[in-house]
């Protein structure tokens, strides 16, 4: 994790975890790492990774079990996937088309550029 982005690092803790829920580097049921733990690999206050935690159990993706630990639950990776479905377009697809446009793309030139991208991923 590089701490050196702009976002605070109980955003980029929290956007972490939910990266390996989403890739299933966690999986439901799998325990996530204590915050003493974190406090001591990124060498950051454990309140830092208690905040990104909480983040994570007000969405529903982690669940808190008392004296044991966080784990993510059975609802987690849907739960991230449909929130980031909801929020593609306004985030990263919309910015995207129209700084296309901006450039002098055109509509169709842009679809021809999705179309070809999305075959080399195939």
């Amino acid at each position: 994790m590089d701490f050196s982005d702009d976002r605070p690092i109980y955003v980029q803790i929290a956007d972490d975890i939910r990266s390996q829920i989403l890739t299933g580097s966690l999986k439901p049921g799998d325990q996530l790492m204590s915050t003493t733990q974190y406090a001591n690999t990124y060498r950051i206050n454990p309140a830092t990774a208690n905040k990104a935690f909480g983040m994570l159990v007000d969405e529903g993706s982690v669940i808190k079990r008392r004296g044991i630990g966080m784990f993510v639950t059975d609802e987690g990776p849907a739960i991230l996937r449909d929130a980031g479905q909801k929020s593609y377009v306004p985030d990263h697809l919309g910015p995207a088309l129209a700084e296309g446009l901006e450039l002098g793309l055109s509509p169709e030139k842009i679809l021809d550029l999705v179309r070809t991208y999305l075959k080399e991923q195939s």
